[in-house]
């Protein structure tokens, strides 16, 4: 299922703040949330915006090494969410589709790590069946939370 960055958001939780990156689905009214890391979240939102500030972050890293090796990012797919005990919550699991000058390799990757090369790349973004199915959620519920960009301050 073809999937977007809608938003970087920031949600109220009984433990504090907490980001969320919320993913779009073609075709769905229901989004994915997948909550992250603040540094994360506000990579990501530094993606999507193509802001250069200067030095390069890890994410802009890796990807100048690639493009330096030859390489680029084909596509990543979040393909799995590992339950917890108690099935509350999970952990989102994601590959990295690369193409290289030896064909193509896949890398296992955090989602948030995928998300934030692809918010620089306009790589595609792919969830699947059963993703959407465990993880999805009432857009509603995320429309109105702060964006990451109004509570981290300038990007």
């Amino acid at each position: 299922m073809h999937a977007s960055i809608d938003a970087v958001r920031v949600a109220g939780t009984p433990q504090g703040p907490v980001p969320v990156v919320v993913l779009a689905v073609d075709g769905e009214d229901d989004i994915v949330p997948i909550f992250i890391g603040f540094n994360e979240a506000t990579s990501i939102a530094r993606g999507l915006e193509a802001e250069d500030i200067g030095r390069p972050l890890t994410h802009d890293l890796l990807l100048d090494v690639m493009e330096e090796l030859g390489s680029r990012i084909d596509r990543i797919v979040v393909n799995e969410i590992e339950q917890r005990v108690g099935g509350q919550g999970g952990t989102y699991i994601a590959d990295l589709y690369v193409e290289t000058p030896r064909g193509e390799t896949v890398i296992d990757a955090r989602p948030s790590d995928s998300l934030a090369l692809a918010a620089r790349t306009n790589a595609p973004i792919e969830v699947t069946e059963d993703v959407f199915a465990d993880g999805r959620d009432d857009s509603e519920k995320f429309d109105e939370l702060e964006d990451i960009r109004n509570v981290s301050g300038d990007l």
